[in-house]
């Protein structure tokens, strides 16, 4: 089991010298945010104070998703925290040290025990303590970090991702009963600035030699899942069964190399471009229409997720046999949505009362965060923007 708290940072100090009303309202506006921006994967245990306290089974989410979660979570946060002191006309303390709130994450892999306390499940068990334990940690103070995930060792290695590779630094913090804990620390302060500094690779639909359209009955986490795992792939596409990637320290983004093999042969695709939940640009010589430059757009709305599929071929398509051939490939992409379509109504349905929750805790975040949004704001601005622009 993955064990996840994210944790706003510098809520304490932020408390103490900001009117109370207030404060409180901004930290339900944040902890909303969050919850929104994890998505239907990582289950809630419960809010707790100025965190969120999630998990994920292994079998549900693998090494590069959980980062890419965290990562658009975090950005979330911050996107957050720019518009309210961006809107905000109240002179109040608590409304002008709002930029001084950052996100972290801890994040270990162990057992649990779950029991039922006074009609709710609580997780319970040695390693809940210790990802607890991990929110007192020291690297404020050795690293000068604010917004960051902090990852036990042993939870890597379950992840299956190489620190090194990903940049992330080494730690150490000791505990009482768990005695020193080797983790390691990804600055999400860093990637907040290298996102909007970012090139995009995107082919608009104004640009392109063929696009498709389709309806998945799932948010848009879920379908990002199926449509980037190597090991989600054989399980909905037609005539595929397998494929492997080639990535630096076991996370997916520009750069990785994905072989989907099928049957005797296979193809490579490169990723170009990687904006977790929204969009993602690969090429890849797809037979009848040669090398290919394909956008997935992902666009939530009320049925579950919009997926457009934007083609732009490298050299038109010269001969009626290549034209049957990349009719195939048609067919075959639109079967495969339909398989995949039905898996994720079966899988959605499974999750019914995790996503119930989720959403019944944001309702009553987002009430008390009405509160005195208006007063903090003067005028309305959309709050939800976990899919707005950087």
């Amino acid at each position: 089991m993955y064990l996840i708290i994210a944790d706003i940072s510098g809520y304490t100090g932020y408390l103490a010298g900001s009117e109370l009303e207030h404060a409180r309202d901004v930290l339900a506006d944040l902890l909303e945010t969050v919850l929104g921006a994890t998505g239907p994967v990582p289950q809630l245990s419960g809010l707790e104070g100025d965190a969120v306290f999630l998990y994920a089974s292994e079998a549900d989410i693998d090494g590069s998703m959980l980062l890419d979660t965290l990562e658009s979570c975090y950005f979330a946060f911050r996107r957050r925290i720019r518009s309210i002191a961006q809107a905000t006309t109240c002179p109040c303390n608590a409304c002008r040290a709002i930029r001084s709130l950052d996100l972290k994450f801890c994040v270990h892999a162990g057992e649990v025990v779950r029991q039922r306390i006074a009609g709710h499940e609580k997780l319970m068990g040695s390693d809940v303590i210790l990802v607890h334990r991990l929110l007192k940690n020291s690297v404020a103070e050795t690293l000068g970090l604010h917004g960051y995930a902090l990852f036990t060792a042993s939870c890597l290695e379950r992840l299956r991702l190489d620190p090194a590779a990903l940049g992330m630094t080494a730690h150490q913090e000791t505990y009482e009963h768990f005695g020193q804990v080797p983790v390691f620390v990804h600055d999400f302060q860093v990637r907040w600035s290298r996102e909007q500094e970012m090139h995009r690779v995107f082919v608009p639909p104004g640009e392109a030699d063929f696009r498709m359209d389709f309806s998945l009955p799932a948010p848009a986490e879920p379908v990002w899942e199926y449509l980037t795992s190597p090991d989600k792939r054989p399980l909905w596409v037609v005539g595929v069964t397998g494929a492997n990637q080639e990535t630096a320290g076991g996370r997916r983004g520009p750069g990785t190399i994905i072989h989907c093999v099928h049957g005797e042969h296979s193809h490579p695709e490169e990723i170009l471009d990687w904006r977790p939940f929204r969009s993602f640009t690969w090429v890849t010589p797809l037979p009848g229409l040669g090398e290919t430059t394909l956008t997935f757009d992902l666009v939530p709305d009320d049925s579950g997720t919009k997926v457009r599929i934007v083609f732009r071929l490298a050299s038109p398509i010269p001969t009626p046999e290549r034209r049957l051939v990349a009719d195939q490939v048609f067919e075959d992409i639109r079967a495969s949505f339909d398989n995949l379509a039905q898996i994720l109504g079966r899988e959605i349905a499974t999750r019914k009362e995790g996503l119930n929750t989720i959403a019944e805790a944001r309702v009553k975040l987002n009430e008390v965060a009405d509160r005195s949004r208006g007063m903090r704001e003067g005028v309305s601005i959309l709050h939800d923007e976990t899919q707005g622009a950087v």
